[in-house]
């Protein structure tokens, strides 16, 4: 592994100093204000701005289609992460329509992808049901086929953004009587179609997610999303982006695990805690220790470092907000990211699952077996 720094082109600097100076003039204090306050993650006006000056197109293409060169990406991200960009939506819209370009109809691509990369277009993604939990597989909204159409009824959770999208990449149950990952069928649904209704919900770090209804909702079939009862076919490749379970490039630039913004966030308290802490040996202890662990979680890739960024947030936030006493409860960035750490360990799917997923497939261990231990006769 190379580790030595990268020597940024005249080329290459004058983009990241074009875009730096960008992002300072549409991320305003105001912004990041409203953000934090709404919950929102997200923000139309910048979205809109970062599509109109292209930056979108060129992160959703690949370097030979016309998109960031390695390099470029690679400052894209930090700068994006650096100015906190309410942002954690567009991984979601271009994940979503990458899938619509694979598994789609042409028609259905023309539709939605200008719309994407202009920042005109959002997709919100209904997986995550009331009952199901992590298990996506376990879908019960149903969608039965009636004449060119769907009718598709059920309910989805944890719809995040759905208020701010024009789409929902759905996961429906199209037989029942099928095993359950035989049984799916993915639809890019319009948000605005008659039966769907959007229900706002607050998590507990502050952050607004939706209930989203479908009752009796009729889509085309036109907006199908690969074959009937294939969906998990199409849905495992966008799991595995979520996850970040897919295999990586090998040049060394690339964003490291899911959540990198997370974490960099968290890497910016520990920096304004350490400005302000008391300088007794236990605060200097927890505050190296936090730093440390920061450090390694930063340095872990793939699904392993999306377990090491949750834990580690959930670990070093309470130190953090203990160290600075009432205070941090008024610091800006500090008391965000505390909060902000309990939900990382959902995001996607839990801590206990990710976990489960390592041991399996990472390291080649059986099934976990959650029975009742068996009792011994005597």
């Amino acid at each position: 592994m190379d580790f030595s720094r990268v020597e940024l082109s005249d080329e290459d600097t004058r983009f990241r100093d074009e875009l730096r100076a960008f992002l300072a003039e549409i991320v305003t204090d105001e912004v990041i204000r409203r953000d934090r306050e709404t919950g929102e993650n997200f923000d139309e006006s910048v979205h809109l701005a970062l599509g109109g000056a292209g930056y979108l197109a060129a992160d959703y293409r690949c370097a030979d289609d016309g998109g960031f060169s390695a390099v470029r990406r690679r400052i894209w991200e930090l700068e994006i992460g650096r100015a906190h960009t309410p942002w954690f939506h567009w991984g979601t819209t271009a994940m979503a329509a990458h899938t619509v370009e694979k598994f789609g109809t042409p028609e259905l691509v023309e539709e939605v992808l200008p719309g994407v990369l202009s920042g005109r277009v959002r997709i919100c993604l209904g997986y995550t049901e009331p009952e199901g939990g992590s298990d996506v597989a376990t879908c019960k909204t149903r969608a039965v086929r009636d004449g060119d159409a769907w009718i598709i009824n059920g309910s989805k959770m944890f719809t995040s953004n759905a208020h701010n999208a024009q789409y929902v990449f759905l996961v429906t149950n199209t037989d029942p009587e099928a095993p359950k990952h035989n049984s799916l069928t993915m639809f890019l649904v319009p948000l605005g179609t008659p039966g769907v209704e959007i229900q706002g919900i607050r998590t507990v770090d502050g952050d607004r997610t939706n209930i989203t209804y479908y009752s009796d909702v009729r889509v085309s079939d036109r907006y199908r999303v690969g074959d009937v009862n294939g969906g998990w076919g199409v849905l495992r490749g966008a799991l595995d982006v979520e996850h970040g379970t897919f295999e990586r490039d090998t040049h060394g630039l690339q964003k490291i695990a899911t959540m990198t913004e997370h974490i960099t966030l968290m890497a910016e308290a520990l920096d304004l805690v350490a400005a302000q802490a008391p300088g007794d040996g236990a605060s200097r202890f927890r505050l190296g220790r936090g730093i440390a662990c920061t450090e390694a979680a930063m340095s872990t890739p793939d699904m392993y470092g999306r377990v090491a960024i949750a834990q580690t947030m959930r670990d070093v936030t309470p130190d953090l907000m203990d160290i600075l006493g009432p205070a941090g409860a008024l610091t800006d960035g500090v008391e965000y990211i505390f909060r902000l750490a309990g939900p990382t360990g959902i995001y996607g799917g839990t801590l206990e699952v990710f976990r489960n997923m390592i041991a399996q497939h990472g390291l080649g261990l059986g099934k976990p077996n959650y029975a009742q231990p068996v009792k011994k006769v005597s």
